[in-house]
Formats: structure tokens, C-alpha cells, sequence
């Protein structure tokens, strides 16, 4: 919990404990979660890599895996056990099977009601009708075991995933409606002043702060800022802008909405520490905060690389050009194209335009690939940088953008190193997968070869510590309140690795 603030539960979010060989795990999941995803988090929290994952109670009863699993507690957790086909008996129970069967008439009706009004073309709707009949009759054979109805479901989802992929307009009215309806409120929270100092220091800790805290900080964020009342924004619009930002992160391991606080708050941070106000316009603040919390809505947890490899449709409309970015900026100005979502919805279109440009600019400007270009631009302006000069300033727009998406090693160790878990966790997901598609795998992702150390000191050396004294040029207080931090951090690892060395060769 956060400083002075209330304890809230998550709107979006729900949690189970689980035992897996004596040790006790935490999983927290969306409450609209499927049952694929579910098993994915419950094997990334215990680390294995089973067939089909089982949970019992505490009377040895089996529980079906899925969104509408009743939470426990850490003293009552369920157990796990791993196994290659479902046993019968969980389909034996008349209860369980009374709700698997509602459940799965509800999963068919939902999508034939989805698909009436998404396909237009009688051929077509005939034909997936058919389709789904057929599969409705195999589900409601008796002797149909487990894992056929999975299968069953899998087909369903590839069939709904086909006819959405064929219509653009219905994908786009899908993400509107997530926008539209279903919004929930927060509670306002009163911020100490220890809180409101605390928050614009690059030292803040981010983990201390739940997903309600973190979306009223933001808030005081436009308050403090001045940016409410130069734009003139609806306090409300503002609320419910950033719960559509919070409930477009996924939850990913690292790329979640709790990343994206970390992202503007060290934003935030960064605006006073270097007292940006004096330098910049309240529309340059404005462009860089929200470019910061919104850079990378709905990451789906592989990066561009496997997005090129494999052909997602994200790399094919993106023609691999930073396909991910791409589709955070579409996201983001997908959000901000409702009235009822848009915070600069009264500012003047020409203000709009310009704030959108740079936006745009500035989310792209997170793809790592395009790094050495932007830091070589910044470099040639540093020794006379004029901040009345347009280029001058876009170039270090874009930098301070990159230093806050990649800055965890600017903040103590506390703070940092679980980032850095969070990180290779995710890594370790992509690369997996990546296996068992028989895709590149980068070795600084594959789990046979990286250690924490190792994935750390030449990140620090080669890309953190670089690009932060290129800022410390021009803002000196960098240097001490950054750079120096990054040195330690470095120092650490190192000695980490010499230390692991040293083992290795007694």
C-alpha cells in the first residue's frame, strides 16, 4: 500500500494461492481470463513447464482451472499437480458438470450472438452455424472427455479469431466497446505531502502501491502539473481516460500497467528534477507524460523480433516496422478518439495535431532498434544545445522518453532487481515459445544461457550509461542523481560475475 492512501481491491483483477512442492504461489489473473491463459500464469508463477495443469482443494477435490475460480487464501491454498489427460472423475462430479455445461452453452451463445452481427453474408453465417451445431452435439455427448472439449473450445476461439481477422470494422468496434462500456469508478485518495514530495523522485517505489493508488497518483500527476487547466480538462473524462489505459496493459510478467506507472513516474520524476517546466511548454509535458503512460498499451509479452519472425498479423500491418509501437500509438489514439476518453478533447485542433505528432514520434522512439540512431542526434547537439532550437528539442524529447521505458537500474537495488526478474521472466516465456515454433532465439532471452549478472553489464555499460550522461550534459543534476547510480549498479553485477567465475574454477 501506498503512503497515506487506502487499501483498495483491484477492479480488474483476481488472485489465487497455490501449493506446488511445499511452496506457496501467488497468481494473479484477469477476471475475463481463458482458461489457456490461466494455465500459461499458473506455469510461469511455479516455473514448470506440465502437460495440463489440476488443482485440488483442501478435501482432495478436484477444481476446474478458470476465470470464475473462487480466490482463497494463503493458509488454504489449492494444490497443483500436473498431469497428460484430465482425470474423468472431474468431469464425474453432476455439479462441476452442470457448470461446464453452462458455461459452454453461454460460451456458444455469446459467439453466435458476435458473429450475427460481425458477418452480414448469409454463406458464410450458414457455415459457421453448421459448424458450431456440430460442436455444441460433440460437447454434449456424455462420454466426451476433457480434453476433447478443450478442443472443442480451441476450435471455437480459431473460428471466432478467423472471422474476426476478415473484418476490420468489427475488430475496431470490439475495442471501442471495451472503451464504452462496463467503466468502473476509483475512490480519490488523500495524498500526504511525504507522498506528493516523495513521487517526483527517480528513488520512488513503485511497488508499494496498488492498481487504484497508482491510477490516482497519475491523476495528481495532471493536477500538479498545470495540465488539467491548460487544457481544460473534465476531471471525469480524466478518470476514465486512465481507466481505459489501465484496463488496455495485459498482464504480462513486465510489460503491464504497472510498468507503465513506473515509465511515468520516473517521467514525472525526471520534469522535476531537471526543472523541464523552465525550458518546455505546458503542451511538451503534456506530450511527454501521456506518450510515457500510454508506450506500450496492449504489449502482448513478445517483442518485435518474434513479431517479424513469426508473421503476426501485427508485423504484417506494420510491414516490420517497429510493428509493437506502431500498434501502441493505434491503441493509445484509438483510446483518445472518443470524446468520453479524450483528455484534450477542448484543446484547439491545431494543439491537437501538434500533441498527437509528437506522441507519435515519441512512442516510436521506444523501439530499441532505432536507439543508437537517436542518441547519435542528441550527441551532436549536447556541447551547444539551444532549447529555443525545434530539432534540439525533439531530440531530447525522444531521449528522456527512452531513459524513463528502460531507467529500473536509475533506482536502488530494491526497486530494480525484481524489474529485472520481471524482465527475464518474460523473456524466458518468448523464448520457449520461440523453440517450439522453430524460430531465433536471441540469446540474451534464452534461459540455457543467460544469467541475471551477465543480461545486466553490458546493457548498463553500453546503452544506460551513455545515453544518461548525454543528458548530464545538459542537466547536470543527472550526473550525480543518475549516472552515478548506473555506475554502482554496474559495479554490482560485475562483481557478481567475477564472484560466479571464481566458484566456477575451484
Amino acid at each position: 500500500m501506498g503512503i497515506g492512501a487506502l487499501t483498495n481491491s483491484n477492479q480488474f483483477n483476481k488472485s489465487m494461492y497455490i501449493d506446488y512442492k511445499g511452496k506457496i504461489y501467488k497468481v494473479i489473473f484477469s477476471k475475463n481470463a481463458t482458461n489457456e491463459e490461466l494455465q500459461a500464469l499458473v506455469k510461469t508463477a511455479t516455473k514448470t513447464n506440465g502437460l495440463n495443469v489440476i488443482l485440488k482443494d483442501s478435501n482432495e477435490n478436484y477444481i476446474q482451472l478458470s476465470s470464475s475460480i473462487n480466490s482463497n487464501s494463503f493458509s488454504n491454498p489449492y494444490k497443483l499437480e500436473f498431469i497428460e489427460n484430465p482425470p474423468l472423475n472431474i468431469r464425474n462430479s453432476s455439479e462441476l458438470k452442470a457448470k461446464e455445461d453452462n458455461k459452454t452453452q453461454e460460451m456458444f451463445a455469446q459467439v453466435v450472438k458476435e458473429f450475427s452481427k460481425a458477418i452480414k453474408f448469409e454463406d458464410s453465417k450458414k457455415e459457421l452455424m453448421d459448424r458450431i451445431s456440430s460442436l455444441e452435439h460433440r460437447i454434449d455427448v456424455e462420454s466426451l472427455k476433457a480434453l476433447e472439449v478443450e478442443k472443442c473450445r480451441k476450435e471455437v476461439k480459431d473460428l471466432k479469431e478467423m472471422f474476426q481477422n476478415a473484418s476490420v470494422t468489427n475488430k475496431e468496434d470490439k475495442t471501442k466497446k471495451l472503451i464504452l462500456e462496463n467503466i468502473p469508478t476509483y475512490p480519490k485518495y488523500q495524498l500526504s505531502q511525504q507522498t506528493i514530495e516523495y513521487l517526483k523522485t527517480p528513488t520512488f517505489n513503485i511497488w508499494h502501491w496498488e492498481a487504484n493508488e497508482m491510477l490516482s497518483l497519475l491523476e495528481h500527476m495532471y493536477h500538479e502539473l498545470g495540465l488539467v487547466k491548460e487544457f481544460n480538462m473534465n476531471p471525469i473524462t480524466l478518470k476514465r481516460w486512465l481507466l481505459c489505459i489501465q484496463a488496455n496493459y495485459r498482464n504480462n510478467p513486465f510489460h503491464n500497467f504497472r510498468h507503465c506507472f513506473c515509465v511515468a513516474q520516473m517521467m514525472y520524476g525526471m520534469i522535476h528534477l531537471c526543472n523541464l517546466q523552465s525550458c518546455m511548454s505546458k503542451t511538451d509535458l503534456a506530450t511527454l507524460l501521456t506518450a510515457a503512460i500510454c508506450h506500450d498499451l496492449d504489449h502482448p509479452g513478445y517483442n518485435n523480433a518474434y513479431q517479424i519472425n513469426a508473421r503476426t498479423e501485427l508485423a504484417i500491418m506494420y510491414n516490420d516496422i517497429s510493428p509493437l509501437e506502431n500498434h501502441h500509438c493505434a491503441v493509445a489514439f484509438q483510446i483518445l478518439s472518443n470524446p468520453s476518453c479524450n483528455i484534450f478533447f477542448n484543446a484547439p485542433e491545431e494543439k491537437y495535431k501538434d500533441i498527437r505528432t509528437s506522441m507519435v514520434k515519441l512512442i516510436l522512439a521506444t523501439d530499441m532498434a532505432k536507439h543508437k540512431e537517436i542518441l547519435e542526434e542528441l550527441k551532436r547537439y549536447v556541447s551547444n544545445f539551444d532549447f529555443k532550437n525545434k530539432d534540439h528539442m525533439e531530440a531530447l524529447k525522444m531521449i528522456l522518453i527512452k531513459c524513463c521505458d528502460i531507467s529500473n537500474e536509475v533506482r536502488p537495488m530494491e526497486i530494480s532487481e525484481p524489474w529485472l526478474d520481471c524482465l527475464l521472466e518474460e523473456y524466458f516465456m518468448q523464448s520457449d515459445r520461440e523453440k517450439k515454433e522453430s524460430l531465433p532465439v536471441a540469446p540474451f532471452m534464452d534461459r540455457d544461457k543467460v544469467t541475471k549478472p551477465g543480461s545486466q553489464v553490458g546493457f548498463i555499460k553500453f546503452v544506460l550509461i551513455p545515453m544518461f550522461e548525454a543528458v548530464a550534459k545538459i542537466f547536470p543534476v543527472v550526473q550525480e542523481t543518475m549516472v552515478t547510480t548506473l555506475h554502482q549498479s554496474y559495479n554490482r553485477y560485475n562483481e557478481l560475475i567475477e564472484a560466479e567465475k571464481e566458484k566456477d574454477q575451484k
